[in-house]
């Protein structure tokens, strides 16, 4: 690789979500094996965190610091609505500033959560554009997508991906929603996701009986076409749940609460007010390392956030899914536990409890399921770093003879 490629990392990274991070880990970790000369900085949503916990230098994604709160007021409305605009210049400027620039994985082409297409989907595409405009390579690494109701989301997320010079899928589900959507996908390959490459935990194993189960919550009030109901979807996620722990405990197991965002927090607050028991705590977990630790100590996961389920899978844990979008599903399937999947959105105690006490009956067959799947899942991932390499960072490829990087 030549030296001294100025290599840019872009996404709500250092936001809360652990996922989003974990996956920026990952890609950082690759390019400090295989391309160590590469100068690194990020643009993302939390750049003191990136900053802090990665080394690298960083700059806020947005101009406009109350980006993602709701705007009600005129002054906020117009903060947001000038933001946009200066966002085209700072965006612009960056990104000429790098040769590459890696969105790594995230769920960035779907909508399976609430969103607006002003809000990310506005700044992938700024992002795309701009790198097509200055001969900057985007690469969205290792992606999630989803097909997509609303029409504004949909036209930016699909003109953003033809506008990357390189995509890559974290399960086949993303690549055919991409085609549906009208991108050709012919070249796009899939690999696993991203957080697999991070390193695993110690292999853990049964505790004993009663032994410990983590259950991982999220904040979730369904998809971007359940803003109607989203309050009813939230309200019988968390009734469900928190019935499946307090049967857990009556049943004399230690239940450790695990979350992957800073929302997370509020459902863990209720469930904890609501089972008011010794034998349930929460996990203060930082990284996706810490969500691995806790997951590989545990006898069996019951999770609903998806690098929840990520975590879970590779530390080798017997894990049942509360999956509220077919990636969840997908990934399940893909490790080999797609028996254990439960709506998110329809969570019954009764039968989620049956579905668990099922999957301990197997855990010594699941584990030795999982160890295997995992060993495929690494060469896989082997692959998706070689590919990236080889279209990113060709030997043949020179210093940028343009001038933009010495321009004051």
């Amino acid at each position: 690789m030549r030296t001294g490629v100025r290599v840019g990392v872009f996404g709500l990274l250092g936001s809360g979500n652990l996922g989003n991070d974990g996956s920026l880990e990952a890609v950082l970790g690759y390019l400090r094996a295989e391309h160590p000369e590469a100068v690194v900085d990020a643009l993302c949503g939390g750049p003191e965190v990136v900053t802090a916990r990665y080394g690298i230098p960083a700059t806020r994604l947005h101009w406009y610091r109350g980006e993602y709160r709701t705007a009600s007021r005129v002054g906020s409305i117009a903060g947001k609505g000038l933001g946009k605009l200066v966002d085209v210049v700072r965006t612009a400027a960056w990104v000429r500033r790098h040769d590459v620039v890696i969105v790594p994985g995230m769920g960035v082409l779907e909508a399976t959560l609430p969103l607006r297409p002003w809000g990310f989907p506005y700044s992938l595409f700024l992002l795309c554009a701009t790198g097509r405009l200055f001969g900057t390579k985007v690469a969205l690494v290792g992606v999630g997508a989803a097909a997509i109701r609303d029409r504004a989301t949909r036209a930016l997320v699909r003109r953003s991906a033809r506008l990357a010079a390189y995509r890559s899928y974290r399960d086949a589900l993303s690549r055919d929603a991409m085609r549906q959507m009208g991108v050709d996908t012919a070249r796009d390959q899939v690999h696993p996701d991203l957080a697999f490459a991070l390193p695993a935990p110690p292999a853990g194993g049964p505790s004993g009986s009663p032994g410990l189960v983590c259950v991982g919550v999220m904040d979730f009030h369904g998809g971007n076409d359940d803003r109607a109901r989203a309050e009813e979807i939230h309200r019988r996620y968390l009734d469900g749940t928190t019935r499946f722990v307090r049967a857990l405990v009556e049943d004399g197991r230690p239940v450790r609460l695990l979350t992957g965002d800073a929302c997370d927090a509020s459902v863990v607050a209720a469930i904890l007010d609501a089972v008011d028991s010794p034998l349930v705590t929460a996990a203060e977990a930082a990284s996706l390392a810490d969500l691995m630790r806790e997951t590989a100590a545990a006898d069996t996961v019951v999770a609903t956030r998806y690098h929840n389920l990520v975590c879970a899978l590779k530390s080798g844990t017997p894990t049942l899914a509360l999956t509220y979008a077919a990636k969840s599903d997908a990934l399940m399937d893909r490790m080999g536990l797609g028996a254990y999947c439960h709506p998110a959105r329809e969570v019954d105690a009764d039968r989620l409890l049956e579905q668990f006490r099922a999957l301990e009956k197997r855990s010594a067959e699941l584990r030795q399921t999982l160890a295997e799947r995992n060993r495929l899942t690494a060469r896989q991932l082997r692959d998706q770093f070689t590919s990236l390499t080889a279209a990113l960072f060709p030997a043949d490829d020179h210093p940028n003879a343009r001038t933009r990087q010495e321009t004051p």
